[in-house]
């Protein structure tokens, strides 16, 4: 084999790593040697040209050969312990390749069938939410390196930051007045142990969105509280009208006592409406974007805050032919007053549930970009021969799961979100276009299909749909965050074609340099609206004052955020 870390690569020489070297299955051992020493390489000088390029100053030759042997070093052992953790792991390398085997297998069928095994969930899904102290976020390992953020405990600093979302990947952390550690390869074990270290200091938290966009949060830990009034988070938007803003970045549910009945998000949504209507709003913005689902029970109860009593979504069993509908069996509404939903590609499964809804319903205008497409239930588990149809799996132990699709899930007029998703009313672009991520774009995914529309399902008059699009077309095409947009999503499919790619320093130099994409401009919408909590929630932020940095982010973020902007514009139509 190639010693990597310590030959140093030459950057100086024709060679390129070629799309069939990186797509085909290599047929021999030196084949394999071959892309293992040219995915470094191209990992290396791809990582030096960022680092060169964020430069301000001149770098000397002594400098550029130092980040490279740095850099070579770090990656290969990266490489290394990847490898060296599968050796040593229980059953060794054979016990590996059976279960990649496995993963594959399962995948074949549609891409939310999957094999795990219980190892791996225990090596490799690491919860951060069950000590004294926490910040509230599960994590796993990226299958292309790193960790990424896998769950958010509700009501916890990660989860009321609300700039966090399941799928974000870690960049970097840093305790406050430390330097900042490079986590992006980092494993499971050792984010944790970089989060373990302190219970009272602030850390400063960069993640990668699923669109490539960085977010820099900063936490700090609590204590478990009691009080669950604060599990979602709402604003006040003041401008020519007063609206209100809630964010849900998962839909939860009390599943240790789910027959109380009263410690979901929509119960927890209802609250916040609640604290909104003393403020006087004329209009509502429920933020669902990022939001990648949870529990749909809490998405049927969240729509009976919106409609009065009647079916919100359609479910057919594999194994049963009859349709079964569930319904809000609540007469009466918490909220009817002018409402917009806001989505994006990476909202799913009980996100489309509650937009397709009330959009079936003519209740909500629909603002943002398609949706993720996931219209189907599944159903974990145990791999075990003694077990049947009819067996009670809840409490059986294996060494290994299978999770399996076993429903579809169809709107109350008949259609299912399955494969396109829920298309918005008003589209706006989206950064997640230039590299999209849905169930249309995997292999295997399930094609949708119909059923009749519930005979029970009553919409309410239309809404002014040919008004608002206008109107919002308009604005859109005259915003420079968007024109920033378009621009951005074009360059990038322009640069992103499958090509081979130099490994030499000129040729990758001269190539980043012509690929570059725009640059996101500075834009502030205060003049037009300004962001403001609730009275309830200022008087706790009086006594709570760790919260006070989280809330003054979220603040900042709201007033920077063009589809906010939007949102409010449409409100204010749809109020007169």
């Amino acid at each position: 084999m190639i010693p990597l870390q310590k030959k140093p690569f030459n950057f100086n020489i024709t060679e390129k790593f070629t799309v069939a070297e990186d797509t085909s299955y290599l047929a021999d051992i030196a084949a394999m040697h071959s892309k293992l020493y040219k995915k470094i390489k191209l990992e290396v000088l791809e990582k030096m040209i960022d680092d060169l390029s964020d430069s301000s100053s001149n770098t000397s030759s002594k400098q550029t050969d130092t980040l490279q042997k740095y850099l070579q070093k770090k990656i290969s052992s990266a490489y290394k312990r990847d490898i060296t953790s599968v050796l040593q792991s229980p059953g060794g390398a054979e016990q590996f390749v059976s279960d990649e085997y496995c993963k594959a297998f399962a995948s074949c069928f549609d891409p939310h069938t999957e094999f795990f095994p219980l190892t791996e969930k225990e090596n490799f899904e690491s919860e951060l939410g069950n000590e004294h102290f926490r910040f509230g976020f599960t994590i796993k390992e990226d299958d292309a390196g790193g960790v990424i953020i896998n769950g958010l405990e509700p009501g916890s600093p990660a989860f009321k930051c609300g700039l966090l979302n399941k799928g974000d990947k870690f960049k970097t952390l840093q305790w406050e007045g430390q330097s900042a550690i490079d986590v992006s390869d980092a494993t499971a074990a050792s984010l944790i142990e970089i989060v373990s270290q302190s219970n009272h200091n602030r850390l400063i938290i960069t993640v990668v969105k699923e669109d490539g966009t960085l977010r820099t949060v900063t936490l700090m830990k609590e204590q478990k509280a009691a009080d669950d009034d604060t599990k979602v988070k709402s604003f006040v938007l003041k401008g020519a009208n007063t609206f209100g803003y809630i964010s849900l970045p998962a839909f939860y549910s009390n599943w240790e006592d789910e027959n109380t009945g009263d410690n979901g998000c929509a119960n927890d949504v209802a609250k916040e409406i609640l604290k909104l209507k003393k403020e006087n709003i004329q209009g509502l913005i429920l933020d669902l974007r990022y939001n990648g689902g949870g529990s749909l029970q809490e998405a049927v109860e969240m729509a009976g805050i919106f409609i009065d009593a009647g079916p919100v979504m359609q479910i057919q069993q594999r194994s049963a032919e009859k349709i079964f509908t569930l319904k809000d069996v609540n007469r009466g509404t918490v909220y009817d007053g002018p409402l917009i939903i806001l989505v994006n590609g990476y909202s799913a499964s009980a996100s489309e549930v509650l937009a397709g809804t009330l959009q079936d319903y003519n209740r909500a205008l629909i603002v943002g970009s398609a949706t993720y497409g996931k219209a189907t239930g599944q159903v974990v588990l145990p791999l075990d021969s003694s077990i049947n149809s009819e067996s009670d799996t809840r409490n059986i132990k294996a060494d290994n799961y299978l999770k399996v699709t076993d429903s579809k899930l169809f709107r109350v007029n008949g259609t299912s979100a399955q494969f396109s998703g829920v298309t918005p009313d008003i589209i706006l672009p989206d950064l997640l276009q230039a590299d999209p991520n849905r169930e249309a774009d995997e292999p295997f995914a399930l094609q949708p299909s119909t059923i009749d529309a519930n005979k029970y399902y009553k919409p309410y008059s239309p809404l002014q749909i040919t008004t608002l699009q206008s109107e919002a077309k308009h604005e859109a095409d005259t915003m420079k965050y968007f024109t920033y947009v378009k621009d951005y999503i074009h360059q990038y499919k322009l640069i992103n074609t499958s090509e081979d790619l130099p490994l030499s320093f000129k040729e990758m130099w001269a190539l980043e340099k012509a690929d570059s994409l725009p640059v996101k401009p500075g834009f502030n919408y205060a003049s037009t609206y300004n962001v403001a909590n609730n009275d309830y929630d200022k008087q706790q932020l009086t006594t709570i004052t760790d919260s006070n940095d989280i809330n003054t982010a979220f603040i900042n973020y709201l007033s920077h955020d063009a589809y906010i902007k939007i949102c409010i514009d449409m409100l204010s139509l749809m109020a007169k």
